[in-house]
Formats: structure tokens, C-alpha cells, sequence
């Protein structure tokens, strides 16, 4: 019996070992509910461990043993170093984006090792067990482990389901994310890296249905202006969406869309170029080195209160950009496939009204399948490495050159006599930042020098001197052909630079900060020569810039079928963020902590955060249904 006591300890120390070093390394804020539900399940998992590893013949308990913890350490680091390498969590459907791990192995072996300390902490239970082997023994009687761990797993479970129960009613609290919400960021922070892996094995492999109150509508922000504009929204046949999904059919009929404004039909019949920029920041921005950087964004519509949140890579962000939805892990797997409908594609809303459409990215055009779903909006003429670019650019060094792709595309369309819509997904600012590995920070290494920050701050500032110096033959390019004043320029970033630490980004950041909200703090440049000076403050993310653009170009859409929203409408703002925080024009909410700070001298209470959190879990939803389930097709049927 001793010996069973002392099996239950050692598991129970080993465990608590392994998540107390990703706790305290990953998370800096912490709470009672969140400390007792993880203790309580690693009670409950290492007397399991002890059960399992006891009820069979001696040489099949010693495997399962050390199977055990060789397994849970990789898992833990797993953990740990996807966390650190995207700044967010892994999830087992991201498995069929893998192929991103596999593409930037050399920058992953690299985190290893400057990491290999932790993995290291959590592969001590494992070095514990092998130098003190001869203490464990697996020679247990069966009727006395059986009767033993039996009773101490049912105990165990049973006070980790009361303590579940007694934070039910609470908004993402751990009852919820139990039994009501999938948000994997907060299991992992709330429930511990070994039973969120459990739930998230779980619901990949049967499924799982969230529970939410539809509910689509922002309340219009305050204004004096007494206009009324018509809604942007098309008839629409929901008979048939209404039988299939409730949850999209209810989405869109709870909600009355966003109004058109001054700014409808501005840029109608003009020249559209759209740009994702790879790890684009507004730390980069310095009118000496990235002139041009600075004169687009501090003229046009300057944007005080524009973020993009980050959804696990390139492709969460080129999501938001090229969809005006919110991402998760479960849809993005799907949207990459290009099998979905998309009526409100970007190439196929403006070939409907006759432009000719153009698509170039500087990487391999394979990779996470971007030929695939850029075809699925309506991209046919799309030029990559490997899809013909490679013959005017060099596609054998990494990353590929900004400048090089603008130089040889600009005059496929530059002459056209249709007005034209060109797409471009950069790659020159991608991590990682080393004078070693990155062919683009070499190539400007001189220029960032004298700089006072760290080598690696200096060579991702490096990467944007490239990406400034492409805009600028961009627009020397549309300037000398006399297309410039008929151009619109679009610009948002992917993700901000998640190759730095927060550490590392407050090095060259005008403020300091946090690394919840403030490091998704970006800008978004819609620029043309001829538009006036104007700040907006309305707070507002990459979900919002596609239909901000239709409205601007008087493109006929149903704001209704995107969960962002034209940013010059009269709807409140918000910012929507992986782990269902959020900013809006009136409050800040941290699901975290659960908390929320009021932004300025609003009127806020319970009850406006309550309804805020109601259609952020609605808008999030909305977009996995109506991708992963193809209800655009049964929509426009």
C-alpha cells in the first residue's frame, strides 16, 4: 500500500511540476478559480496515472510508465513553444496547416534552442524516474490498487466537477468552456495544458456545438448628424439556410446591416490596389529610414484606433483581410482547401463590374495552399513562385524580395484601359529576424546599423525598409503612367511581428505596451493623392476593411454576411480578438480575467458588456458555420 501512496505523490509532483512551468513562464496574471480547477484535474490525473499504470503485468505497467512521461513532456513543450513561436496555442486542428512547421523548420529549431532550458524543466520528471528507477515498483497487488485508486478517482473527479459547478453562471468562466464555449487560449489558461488537450482531442475528433445567444447588432455609435442613409444589404432567400443552419439563419435575421455614408461610392470606377503585408508594424515607421511608410499613414484617413489581431498566422490574418470574417482554427483548414462559395470574393465582386483582376505573392504560391482558396475568390490570373513569378524574380533565397515582385508585375496592369484590382500578399518582413537567415535584413543591414536596438529588432526594421522601398516604386510606378490619382492604395498587416517578444517590440514602440491588447496596435493606410487629411478615432480590425472598401467603391454587398463592418458606417466599433477579448469605441474587456476597463467617459455597465460578449461569441460562431459549413452556396442558391 506504501508503495501505491508513493506512486500517487511522485505522479501528482510530476504533473504539478510540468504545468507550474508553463504557467509561470506563459501567463502573468492568475486567479483562484483558474489555480484550483488545474490542481484539482492534476489530482485526478496523476491517481488515474497510478491506476493505469498498476493493473497490468509488471512489464506492461513499466512501459506504459515511461511512455507516460516521455509523452506528457513533449506534449507540455509542444505547448510552450507553439505559444512562443505564434503567440498562440496548439490545437489539433491545426495540424492541417502543419505544413507552415514544416517550411520554417530552421526558425523552429532555432526557438528550441534558445528555449531548451524549459524543455529541459520538463523532461525532469522523466530523468527523475530513470535515476531513481529501482524506487518505483510495478509488482502491486491488483485487489488493493484496484479498491485504492478506485476510490481516489471518484473522489478526485468529484470535486473537480463541484468546482466546475461552482462557477457556473460565469461569462467564460470554467463551467463555460466545459460545457457552452470552445475557446482553446482560455482552456489551456483556465484549465491546465493536460485537460485542454484532453478537451480539444475530444471535440476535433465527435464534435462540439456551442451554446450562444444569437445576437448580431452593435448599437450605432453617437452622432450629431441627422442624415439617414440606406442600409447595405441585398434581398435574400433564407428559406433554405433556415432549415439547414439556425445559427446562421438567425445570425443574419437578428441583424439590420450597417448604413451607407458620406464615404459610399467615393472610389467608384477607380483603380484598387490591396495589399496584406507581411508582419507589417507601425513601430517600423520612422520618416527617415521608411519615408514613404510615413507619408501614407500620416495623410488620407488616419486611422488612431486600427488593430489586427493575430489568429495563429499569415493565414488567420489574410482571412480577416480577404473575407471580413472572424477566423478560428476549425475554418481555416476548410476556407485554404477553396472549395467554399464566396459570393463577396474580392476578384469576383469587381470582375462583376468589369475590372480586371490580378493576385501576386513573393513565396511559393503552394504553401498553405494559396492558389487554392484564391481561386475560390475569383483570383484566376494568380502570379506566385511556382506560378510563373519565379521567372522574373529570385524564389531561391528566403524571404523573397518586396521590391522585385512590384518590379516585375506593376506593368501587367499598369497600362490596362479597364480599371483594374491588384492584390498583393507580401513576404520580405517575415520572421525570423537574423543577419544570418533572412536575405532581406542583410540586404539593408547598413541602413538600421546606428540604430539603439538589439540586433533583432534592428533586422526586423530591416525587412520594412524593403517593404517601404517596394510602395515607393509602387507609386513612382503609377505616377509617371498618370494612374496614381485614379489609384486607391489599401494597406493592413497580417499579424503584428510576432517573431519579437513584447520585450523586444517596446524597444522601438512610441509607448509602452501590453501584451494582450496594445501589441496588436497597428495602422491601416487607404490612401490616394487627392484625399484630404482626416483622423479617425472609431476603433476597428482587418474583419472591417473589406466591406469598408466595397462601400467605398459602391460594390453592392449585404452587410449582413460579414461579421466586420464598414468603418465609416454609424455601427460602434469593435475589435474582436483570438481569445474573445475585445476593445469597442466604449470599453475594454479582458475574458482572461473577466474584467473589462471603460474607455473614456462613457456610460457603461454589466449589461453592455454582457450583450457586447453575446455578439462577439456570435460573430465567431457565424463565421465557422458559414464557412465550414458552405452556407454562402445555400444563401445564393
Amino acid at each position: 500500500m506504501k508503495k501505491i501512496i508513493y506512486n500517487n505523490l511522485c505522479n501528482f509532483v510530476f504533473l504539478v511540476w510540468m504545468e507550474l512551468i508553463f504557467q509561470l513562464n506563459i501567463f502573468n496574471k492568475y486567479s483562484w478559480d483558474s489555480f484550483s480547477n488545474i490542481l484539482l484535474y492534476t489530482i485526478f490525473s496523476s491517481v488515474l496515472i497510478t491506476f493505469i499504470t498498476n493493473i497490468f503485468s509488471k512489464k506492461i505497467n513499466k512501459f506504459l510508465f515511461y511512455t507516460t512521461y516521455t509523452v506528457l513532456p513533449i506534449m507540455y513543450s509542444v505547448q510552450f513553444m507553439f505559444k512562443k513561436m505564434f503567440n498562440n496555442f496548439f490545437a489539433f486542428s491545426v495540424l492541417a496547416l502543419s505544413d507552415q512547421a514544416l517550411d520554417f523548420a530552421g526558425t523552429v529549431l532555432n526557438l528550441i534552442l534558445k528555449n531548451i532550458i524549459y524543455v529541459i524543466l520538463f523532461f525532469i520528471p522523466l530523468i527523475f524516474i530513470v535515476i531513481f528507477r529501482k524506487k518505483f515498483t510495478f509488482n502491486n497487488r491488483l485487489k488493493d490498487v484496484i479498491i485504492l485508486q478506485v476510490s481516489l478517482i471518484l473522489i478526485s473527479l468529484s470535486i473537480f466537477y463541484l468546482n466546475l459547478y461552482r462557477q457556473k453562471g460565469e461569462y467564460l468562466s470554467a463551467y463555460s468552456l466545459y460545457y457552452e464555449v470552445n475557446q482553446n487560449s482560455l482552456n489551456v489558461q483556465k484549465l491546465g495544458v493536460l485537460n485542454s488537450y484532453r478537451l480539444d482531442f475530444i471535440r476535433t475528433l465527435f464534435g462540439f456545438e456551442e451554446k450562444i445567444i444569437i445576437s448580431s447588432k452593435v448599437e450605432p455609435a453617437d452622432d450629431d448628424k441627422v442624415i439617414e442613409y440606406e442600409y447595405n444589404v441585398e434581398e435574400l432567400n433564407l428559406d433554405k439556410i433556415k432549415d439547414k443552419n439556425k445559427i446562421v439563419y438567425d445570425y443574419i435575421s437578428n441583424n439590420t446591416g450597417t448604413r451607407q455614408n458620406e464615404y459610399t461610392e467615393m472610389f467608384k470606377g477607380k483603380n484598387l490596389i490591396y495589399i496584406v503585408a507581411e508582419s507589417f508594424s507601425e513601430i517600423a515607421i520612422k520618416e527617415e529610414l521608411t519615408p514613404t511608410l510615413y507619408k501614407l499613414t500620416n495623410s488620407g484617413f488616419i486611422f488612431e484606433n486600427f488593430y489586427t489581431p493575430n489568429y495563429l498566422s499569415t493565414i488567420g490574418g489574410e482571412f480577416q483581410a480577404l473575407t471580413g470574417l472572424h477566423p478560428s482554427y476549425e475554418l481555416l483548414s476548410n476556407w485554404r482547401s477553396g472549395k467554399d462559395y464566396f459570393p463577396y470574393g474580392l476578384s469576383t465582386v469587381f470582375e462583376n463590374i468589369g475590372y480586371k483582376t490580378y493576385a501576386y505573392h513573393n513565396h511559393s504560391g503552394y504553401f498553405q495552399d494559396r492558389y487554392k482558396y484564391l481561386k475560390s475568390l475569383g483570383f484566376d490570373n494568380f502570379k506566385a513562385c511556382y506560378f510563373g513569378l519565379e521567372k522574373d524574380i529570385n524564389c531561391d533565397t528566403w524571404p523573397e524580395s518586396d521590391v522585385e515582385m512590384i518590379e516585375a508585375t506593376v506593368d501587367d496592369y499598369l497600362y490596362s484601359d479597364e480599371p483594374f484590382l491588384t492584390y498583393y500578399m507580401t513576404v520580405s518582413g517575415h520572421l525570423g529576424y537574423t543577419w544570418g537567415g533572412n536575405s532581406i535584413a542583410r540586404k539593408h543591414e547598413n541602413e538600421v546599423n546606428d540604430l539603439p536596438y538589439s540586433d533583432k529588432v534592428k533586422a526586423y526594421v530591416a525587412t520594412q525598409i524593403e517593404l517601404d522601398r517596394a510602395l515607393e516604386l509602387l507609386i513612382e510606378k503609377l505616377e509617371s503612367a498618370g494612374k496614381l490619382d485614379d489609384t486607391l492604395i489599401v494597406l493592413l498587416a497580417d499579424h503584428y511581428p510576432y517573431g519579437l517578444n513584447i520585450s523586444e517590440i517596446n524597444e522601438i514602440s512610441t509607448y509602452e505596451r501590453d501584451s494582450d491588447f496594445e501589441i496588436n496596435h497597428n495602422k491601416l493606410i487607404i490612401y490616394n493623392p487627392n484625399l484630404e487629411t482626416k483622423k479617425i478615432s472609431k476603433v476597428a480590425s482587418s474583419s472591417d476593411v473589406l466591406p469598408t472598401v466595397y462601400n467605398l467603391f459602391g460594390i453592392k454587398y449585404d452587410s449582413r454576411l460579414f461579421t466586420g463592418s464598414d468603418i465609416f458606417s454609424d455601427s460602434e466599433g469593435l475589435v474582436i480578438f483570438q481569445n474573445r477579448s475585445w476593445i469597442s469605441d466604449k470599453a475594454i474587456y479582458n475574458s482572461s480575467t473577466n474584467t473589462y476597463e471603460v474607455r473614456g467617459s462613457n456610460n457603461v455597465d454589466d449589461n453592455y458588456i454582457n450583450t457586447i460578449n453575446n455578439i462577439v461569441n456570435s460573430k465567431i460562431i457565424f463565421s465557422r458555420e458559414i464557412i465550414n459549413k458552405n452556407c454562402y452556396k445555400d444563401i445564393f442558391s
